[in-house]
């Protein structure tokens, strides 16, 4: 359209390129495929097309490509170049399966990446900012990813990758653009999302620097449009002087941001992917797909303990065991005293025949598991932070709601096997462990345990700093669907006496 120029924008798909559910084959509105069809309806010969980063980990098709054909060019990256982007980001989860698998994933797309402050043997992923001049207007374009990376990934992944801060990046480079350049606006694209309210401008959530949209918008002048990722929120309006927009993961969403050259006026909004598949998207990757379908459907081994998770809630607050059996596996790789698992979200649990499908679907992170060495007063601060997931409305145990808004976090909740615990919710925060023995004895401050956790705890992942800084006894770098499926190969059944060692009263 003429004096119309307009952005499409997806951000966290996460490796979906299908509709259909890899849990039970409903069909979703999600996936590139539907994102793909909806980009081809909304643009024309004026429109960019960006995408703001984790693609690679997330969906079971990548999971069973990076452990079935690692060396080869994977299908997100292939259904990526098929929808022709014009310049793409990186996220934080794009690291989950090393530098090696992330550097194919950029040498293979034909869009240029625009990330500039994630720094690779010395040199940044992608150029300070790339000029477009599009509908008779100069638009300046520049890409950062959240800082954080370090705090979560395996070192092994990073090795070859320093961050520099994402804001003073972004800031530095407005301030570059627009002294060197003067272009009629600059967007920023960043892998990284609000770390205050968008209403009052209250913090909701820990300033770490993981998430600093809020501020971009707030000081850094001449900054036009933000495209934020990384929480999965649906969000698009204007912070002070800056348009913004955030999607929801997995390919649901598509940001649509027009800017009207003749007036000035810059409007965003947010498409669902509630159309067609796009059937060029399907093609690229279909093969792939059935194989991955497939080894989905294989069989690992069958329960006599109900795994099944009806409602997630509930499985935290009365502890499911799921968590037992995640525990075990745990103890059994790596001989801790103490064995800790969270339940992630939308995690189906295990029916009496246990498949792929399902392991997948309860476990579908990449993590790793580290073997820290902890004292009893460790443990504590580290239970009593587990226990502020806890509220209480009327008269009822919730989720306190920082942990359901702005996102959902409820992959911070442990549950630890090995001790016997009792969180009481009406207590203050700090003094809500009233009880934690270990082997029938109370838990002093000097007793020492070996704790195994995954690798995002073990770096102090969902700001856990009493566990970042406590010693390393031992890491097991194989990923814990791995060892999972492992162990239900060899064992054939899973059958124990449940355990029921953590009580949430009010």
């Amino acid at each position: 359209m003429k004096n119309r120029i307009r952005i499409l924008e997806t951000s966290d798909v996460h490796g979906y390129i299908f509709s259909r559910s890899y849990a039970d084959g409903t069909l979703e509105n999600r996936g590139l495929s539907k994102i793909s069809s909806l980009m081809n309806e909304l643009k024309d010969e004026n429109t960019i097309m960006i995408d703001n980063g984790d693609n690679l980990q997330g969906s079971p098709l990548m999971y069973y490509h990076f452990q079935n054909h690692p060396d080869e060019i994977s299908p997100i990256t292939k259904a990526m170049d098929a929808v022709g982007f014009d310049y793409f980001n990186i996220g934080n989860h794009d690291f989950n399966y090393g530098e090696e698998a992330l550097i194919r994933h950029i040498v293979n797309l034909k869009a240029p990446c625009i990330t500039s402050n994630a720094i690779f043997n010395g040199e940044p992923l992608g150029p300070s900012y790339v000029i477009r001049e599009i509908g008779g207007k100069k638009i300046a374009i520049f890409g950062v990813v959240t800082q954080y990376i370090p705090n979560w990934e395996v070192p092994a992944h990073i090795k070859g990758f320093t961050f520099l801060d994402a804001y003073e990046t972004a800031k530095k480079t407005v301030e570059l653009i627009r002294a060197l350049e003067k272009p009629d606006y600059v967007i920023g694209v960043y892998h990284g999302g609000f770390e205050r309210s968008l209403t009052n401008g209250q913090p909701t959530e820990d300033l770490t620097g993981e998430n600093e949209a809020y501020a971009m918008c707030r000081d850094i002048k001449g900054l036009d449009i933000l495209l934020t990722g990384h929480q999965h929120r649906s969000l698009a309006g204007k912070l002070f002087d800056t348009v913004y927009t955030s999607t929801a993961a997995n390919g649901a969403e598509l940001a649509c941001i027009d800017i009207y050259t003749d007036t000035g006026v810059i409007e965003p909004q947010i498409f669902k992917a509630d159309g067609p598949d796009n059937p060029e998207i399907d093609a690229v990757a279909e093969e792939e797909e059935k194989e991955c379908q497939a080894w989905l459907d294989s069989p690992l081994g069958t329960s006599k303990i109900d795994l099944s998770i009806p409602d997630e809630n509930a499985a935290r607050l009365r502890k499911s065991q799921v968590i037992t059996f995640l525990n075990m596996v745990e103890k059994d790789a790596t001989g801790a005293d103490l064995c800790a698992s969270a339940l992630f979200l939308h995690a189906k649990g295990f029916s009496h025949d246990i498949t792929m499908r399902e392991l997948v679907s309860t476990y579908p992170f990449p993590n790793t598991l580290v073997v820290k060495k902890i004292t009893g007063k460790i443990l504590r601060e580290y239970l009593e932070m587990d226990a502020d997931f806890w509220s209480i409305r009327d008269e009822h145990i919730i989720v306190s709601p920082w942990h359901d808004f702005p996102t959902p976090t409820h992959y911070n909740y442990d549950m630890v096997d090995g001790i016997e615990y009792t969180i009481k919710v009406s207590n203050d925060v700090g003094e809500r462990i009233t009880s934690l023995t270990y082997n029938g004895e109370e838990v002093t401050d000097d007793m020492e345990f070996t704790l195994c956790i995954n690798n995002y705890r073990a770096a102090g992942g969902g700001n856990f700093n009493m566990l970042k800084e406590a010693p390393i006894v031992k890491v097991v770098e194989r990923p814990m669907v791995e060892l999972i499926a492992d162990w239900l190969k060899e064992h054939k059944v899973v059958d124990f006496e449940p355990v029921n060692n953590i009580q949430v009263i009010k």
